[in-house]
């Protein structure tokens, strides 16, 4: 079986059939619609591929239109708004079967020193990630074994994720939570020497648990489900270099969930407590 790293590497990996133009792979799933994130993950790597490389991402402003079709490819159209001296700006459609269903701007800026540095510390200690059980295990201790398509998934994770606050299981666990959650979170095999890689990786796996602050006051994260939740937009600012096969923590809150729609914002750290990502996305929430 291929590792699920390779997989998504190879999920990352567009096919380009025009200048700016490239497709990508949407596999075949028993979900109703294509991940957020792999949308994401590809856009960005159109966007990158019409660069010349040497210009790290440092911010994207994205916003999902429509629900994907699993199995269904889609194009990615890149439109080069601006190659300056310092920034470089693309603007990327994605269209599935004729119809747009996300639009992504990125920017890339050159690497130069800054007059000054500072960064508030992180906002909790947490411990390591190897002390934490991955979730999956975690599950399986709860529910004996788990369901054949939870554990379909399972083996297909790319990323090894490790709560650093127990899943709770029912309604009186989560009696006066704060909508807060932090996961440990790296890939489950190497991404190879690519940065742009590593950055979409990352973008990918940034839409994996965000969404999760602002259930936790409501309802379990596993088990049966109350709500549908769908992304809206996604935000990211990268100030630092890394590597999405290495541990990285995100530590994630939601200030404020109204009128069907519930705002999270995350903080990406190294093992070292330095600021990597800054992450903001809004989700729609409605009663099933």
């Amino acid at each position: 079986m291929t590792n699920p790293a390779e997989s998504l590497v190879d999920l990352l990996d567009l096919e380009q059939i025009e200048v700016n133009i490239f497709r990508g792979r949407s596999p075949q799933e028993s979900l109703q619609r294509v991940f957020g994130g792999q949308v994401a993950g590809q856009a960005l790597v159109a966007a990158g591929r019409t660069t010349e490389g040497d210009r790290p991402v440092h911010s994207l402003h994205a916003y999902f239109l429509r629900p994907g079709r699993p199995g269904v490819p889609i194009v990615y159209q890149v439109e080069r708004v601006r190659d300056g001296r310092s920034f470089t700006t693309r603007r990327v459609t994605a269209v599935q079967q004729g119809r747009t269903i996300f639009n992504l701007t990125a920017s890339f800026h050159k690497p130069e020193e800054g007059p000054f540095e500072h960064q508030l510390p992180p906002a909790r200690v947490v411990p390591d990630p190897e002390s934490l059980p991955p979730v999956a295990e975690e599950i399986r201790k709860h529910l004996g074994a788990l369901p054949e398509q939870l554990e379909l998934m399972a083996r297909r994770q790319p990323f090894d994720i490790r709560y650093v606050d127990r899943l709770r299981w029912n309604s009186d666990e989560i009696d006066g939570a704060e909508p807060r959650s932090a996961v440990w979170m790296r890939a489950v095999g190497p991404l190879g020497d690519d940065p742009l890689i590593h950055t979409c990786a990352l973008t990918y796996a940034s839409d994996m648990t965000l969404l999760d602050a602002v259930r936790i006051p409501i309802e379990p994260l596993w088990g049966q489900r109350n709500f549908d939740m769908a992304s809206l937009d996604h935000a990211m600012w990268f100030h630092r270099p890394f590597r999405a096969d290495e541990w990285f923590l995100y530590d994630q809150e939601s200030p404020i969930a109204i009128g069907g729609r519930g705002l999270a914002r995350g903080r990406i750290y190294d093992v070292h407590g330095q600021l990597l990502v800054s992450v903001v996305q809004e989700g729609l929430f409605r009663s099933l």
